[in-house]
C-alpha cells in the first residue's frame, strides 16, 4: 500500500527472479535484473515489460518506484505525477528559451525524505536543472545501487545521505529548502516519528517562507491513518491540501494519499485542478477547509512524552 502506481499491479505475476552476487567493494554499473541484498533486507530489479526503458524497484516486497532510463520526466506512480504537478504550480517550470520568474529568484532547493530510486529527484532535476536537491535514504547500499543502476546527478546538483529521516532533518539549516518530499514506509505506514506534531515542526523550521510541505499518506479504507496525518498536519502549517483520486476519498479501496502543508496558499492555480483531472487516474483536490472537515475529531499525533514517575 504503501507506493502503488499502474506499474505495481501489471508485473505483479511476474516470477521472482534469481539472487545478483555483487562482489564486495564493487557497484553495478547498468540496471541489470534480479534480487540484491541490501542493509536492510533485499531489493528486487524487474525489467518493465510495456516499456523497454523501464525499470521497476521492489523494496522487501513492496513495490517502491519505477524509471525510464530515456525519459526523466515520465513518472509512472499516480502519485508521483500528483507530487510533481502540485510543485510546479507553485514553482512553474523555465519556458525554453527564457527564464520564469522562479528562475530569476534562486535555483529550487528540494529535500527527499525516503529515496528509493530517486524518480521524484530526477524529474526535478530535469525539469529546474538548476535545482539543489537532497536524498535522505536510510539504507546505504540501496544508495549505491541506485546510483550505479540509474545514472544520477552527482552533487551539489544531488546529493545522497545516508541516514534516518527525522535525525537528518533535525540537523538542517533553517529556511533551507523551498520543498520537502515525506514518502517514507515501513511496510504499509510511515514510521511514527515522521508523522509526529513536533516532526513536522522540524519541517516549518527547515522550509524557506512560502515552502510546501508534500507527503505520501498511505491508508487503508477507513481512512484512520489519514485522517490523523491530515489533522497533524493541519495543526502545524495555516493551509493545507489533499489530493487523491474519488474512490481513496471515500474510502473504497486501499491507496494512498498525497498532503500537502504551508504557509502561504496552496489552491489557488486552476491549471493544477485540470491538470491532475487530465491524468491516467483522474485526481480531485481538496482545499484547506475540506482537509480541516476531513480530519475533524481525529487525534494529532505528538511524540512520546517522558515516562511518568510513580508515587513513592
Amino acid at each position: 500500500m504503501g507506493k502503488r502506481g499502474k506499474s505495481g499491479a501489471r508485473n505483479s505475476q511476474r516470477p521472482t527472479a534469481g539472487v545478483i552476487e555483487v562482489p564486495k567493494g564493487t557497484l553495478p554499473d547498468s540496471p541489470v535484473e534480479g534480487v540484491y541484498y541490501i542493509d536492510t533486507g533485499d531489493c528486487e530489479l524487474i525489467a518493465d515489460q510495456d516499456n523497454s526503458n523501464g525499470w521497476l524497484l521492489k523494496i522487501n516486497g513492496v513495490m517502491s518506484s519505477h524509471i525510464d532510463l530515456a525519459d526523466p520526466l515520465f513518472l509512472d506512480f499516480e502519485y508521483m505525477r500528483w507530487m510533481a504537478a502540485l510543485i510546479e504550480s507553485r514553482w512553474p517550470q523555465q519556458p525554453k528559451g527564457g527564464q520564469s520568474k522562479a528562475a530569476d529568484s534562486h535555483k529550487l532547493r528540494g529535500l527527499h525524505l525516503g529515496g528509493g530510486a530517486c524518480s521524484l529527484a530526477r524529474y526535478f532535476h530535469s525539469a529546474y536543472p538548476d535545482a539543489r536537491q537532497v536524498v535522505v535514504e536510510l539504507d546505504g547500499k540501496l544508495a549505491e545501487y541506485v546510483r550505479g543502476w540509474f545514472d544520477l546527478p552527482k552533487a551539489p546538483l544531488l546529493r545522497l545521505r545516508v541516514g534516518e529521516a527525522r535525525a537528518v532533518t533535525e540537523t538542517l539549516t533553517e529556511d533551507s529548502r523551498d520543498f520537502i518530499i515525506r514518502d517514507v514506509f515501513a511496510g504499509s505506514l510511515t514510521p511514527r516519528p515522521l508523522t509526529t506534531a513536533e516532526f513536522n515542526g522540524h519541517i516549518r523550521r527547515v522550509l524557506a517562507p512560502g515552502g510546501i510541505y508534500v507527503v505520501n499518506s498511505g491508508d487503508a479504507p477507513d481512512l484512520k491513518n489519514a485522517r490523523e496525518d491530515a489533522a497533524t498536519i493541519a495543526s502545524s502549517f495555516e493551509h493545507t491540501l489533499i489530493i487523491a483520486d474519488p474512490a481513496m476519498l471515500k474510502g473504497r479501496r486501499y491507496g494512498n494519499m498525497v498532503m500537502a502543508g504551508s504557509d502561504s496558499p496552496l489552491d489557488g492555480d486552476p491549471q493544477l485542478a485540470r491538470r491532475l483531472l487530465g491524468g491516467a487516474v483522474p485526481a480531485h483536490i481538496w482545499n484547506d477547509a475540506q482537509v480541516r472537515a476531513f480530519a475533524a475529531g481525529s487525534p494529532v499525533r505528538h511524540d512520546p512524552g517522558p515516562p511518568a514517575l510513580s508515587a513513592p
